[in-house]
C-alpha cells in the first residue's frame, strides 16, 4: 500500500493537507502517515526537566494526532499512523521517506497568507528537493474544503 505522509503540527495550512490525502487515500485505497517533528531546542534544560519536558511534548503529539485519527476514520474510513521524531524539521522528513519504502507522496499545506507557502514547503520545493524520492503534492492555502475534495 502506497501511503501519503503529512506533517503533523498546528498550523491551519495542515488541515488542507490532511483533507486532501485523506481524501485521496480513501479514493485510491493508499494509507496515510502522519509525522510529527519536536524540535530539540524544547528540551535544552537541565536533565530531569528535559525528561518531563520531553515526555509531554510527545503526549501533545499523541493527543492531537488522536484528534485527527478520529476524524479520518469516521469521514473517510481512513486509519492514519502516527511516526514521531525529535531534530530538525526537514531533515526528519526527509530521513523518515528514506526509511520507509511504502510512502508514495508527501502532501503539504501551504500557508494562506502573503508572506510565503511556509518554512517547510520552501525547504522541500527549494534547495532539499533533490534529496527525496517521492513527490511533493502542495495544497494552496486558499483552496477551499470545497475545492479541496473536488480535486482528490
Amino acid at each position: 500500500m502506497r501511503k501519503s505522509l503529512i506533517i503533523l503540527d498546528d498550523t491551519p495550512e495542515m488541515l488542507n493537507a490532511m483533507r486532501f490525502a485523506a481524501t485521496r487515500a480513501s479514493k485510491t485505497g493508499g494509507g496515510i502517515v502522519m509525522l510529527a517533528v519536536i524540535s530539540p531546542e524544547e528540551f535544552q534544560h537541565f536533565m530531569g526537566v528535559a525528561d518531563v519536558m520531553r515526555a509531554e511534548a510527545h503526549e501533545k503529539v499523541e493527543a492531537h494526532f488522536q484528534i485527527f485519527k478520529d476524524r479520518m476514520e469516521k469521514r473517510e474510513g481512513i486509519t492514519p499512523t502516527l511516526a514521531v521524531r525529535e531534530g530538525d524539521r526537514v531533515e526528519q522528513i526527509i530521513d523518515y521517506v528514506k526509511s520507509d519504502p511504502e510512502v508514495g507522496v508527501i502532501v503539504l499545506g501551504a500557508a494562506a497568507d502573503k508572506s510565503g507557502p511556509g518554512p517547510v514547503v520552501t525547504a522541500l520545493t527549494g534547495r532539499r528537493l533533490n534529496d527525496l524520492r517521492v513527490p511533493i503534492t502542495v495544497v494552496p492555502g486558499s483552496m477551499s474544503k470545497e475545492d479541496i475534495l473536488a480535486a482528490s
